[in-house]
């Protein structure tokens, strides 16, 4: 199979995973349904994201951007919900459960998730056009370029110990993403991606409880939880912190390494 039959192949795999979540979302079936509509959304824009520029691409990435976009305050009460079960707040989440349900109607039912599979539909022929025409025939050299680029905007923020941490978290996420959408192009080795997924838990957990410490400031139902959710976020900064050096030092090893095997006859 050719790396265009491959990548071609991912999303129409991940148009059919949107499917089965689509319809786990309207039968309120299960509630990892929106978790995984949210997984396929963004392994597509992770896939898109070298192309983005092209204008066979651009509207697909744009439907993936808009549907990710329309369901994060959905996911993000699903969260917070999950938090206050676990921490034993019964009453706060069951008063935030109640509207769940006609939030997944309204997504199921949306435009903009009508708009991604309108799009899902047509391209694939719009990209086998693309590619009978000779325009991808560059294409792992692009996206090997975006790889290099993220990865190096990457370590510039890991360099900088005054770099804003919410920023950087995004930096992180993102070069994980695309890293794991194109192993086989990637410059990372295993301890490196294992890093990597490491730093973005450990500021992803930073972030969420920083979050829920300015939603209790306008929810007073929280503010008592807010304390112990501050600690939590300080405690995943500090954890976070400890690991960045470490990633930066083999992100840097495996750019050096890149250099030599292009520089090698």
């Amino acid at each position: 199979m050719s790396f265009v039959d491959d990548f071609v192949a991912q999303i129409i795999s991940l148009e059919v995973a949107l499917f089965h979540s689509r319809a786990r979302l309207q039968a309120n079936s299960n509630n990892e349904a929106l978790h995984d509509l949210r997984i396929a959304v963004r392994k597509i824009r992770s896939l898109l994201r070298p192309l983005r520029d092209m204008p066979e691409v651009a509207a697909l990435n744009q439907s993936a951007a808009e549907i990710g976009k329309a369901t994060t305050p959905t996911r993000d009460l699903e969260v917070i919900i999950g938090e206050l079960q676990k921490m034993g707040y019964p009453r706060q989440a069951t008063r935030r459960s109640a509207t769940l349900t006609e939030q997944y109607r309204k997504i199921v039912a949306s435009p903009e998730l009508d708009k991604l599979f309108a799009e899902l539909d047509r391209w694939p022929e719009m990209f086998r056009t693309t590619e009978r025409a000779g325009e991808l025939v560059d294409v792992k050299r692009q996206i090997e370029k975006a790889l290099k680029k993220r990865i190096t905007q990457l370590i510039a923020g890991l360099r900088d110990k005054h770099f804003d941490r919410h920023e950087l978290r995004i930096i992180v996420k993102n070069a994980r993403y695309l890293s794991d959408a194109f192993p086989t192009l990637s410059p990372l080795n295993a301890i490196s991606t294992d890093q990597l997924k490491s730093v973005q838990a450990s500021l992803g957990s930073w972030h969420d409880h920083h979050q829920w410490c300015l939603r209790a400031e306008a929810e007073p139902d929280l503010l008592e939880i807010a304390p112990y959710w501050k600690v939590a976020s300080e405690q995943a900064l500090a954890d976070a912190e400890l690991k960045l050096a470490s990633l930066l030092d083999h992100l840097e090893k495996d750019l050096a390494n890149l250099e030599t095997d292009v520089k090698s006859p």
